[in-house]
């Protein structure tokens, strides 16, 4: 790959315990939309929305462990 001066490039793991806690919370999140293909921007946030407020009440152990937030509820 051709780089351009003064650009440097990076090896990025798949994972990285380095982001933040919240970011593992997407493979939760993201169930709904599996293998599908929302037809506009809004329907994907509105499908996301709606997955996010069922899912505070039924993943509150998940939520807990994945992000390790004291103060969840």
């Amino acid at each position: 790959m051709q780089q351009k001066e003064g650009v440097e490039l990076l090896f990025l793991p798949a994972y990285s315990p380095e982001l933040p806690l919240a970011e593992r919370l997407w493979s939760l999140v993201d169930e709904p939309i599996v293998n599908q293909a929302p037809h506009s921007l809004d329907c994907l946030e509105e499908i996301i929305a709606q997955r996010c407020c069922v899912f505070g009440e039924q993943f509150k152990r998940q939520i807990r462990q994945l992000t390790n937030y004291s103060w969840w509820p």
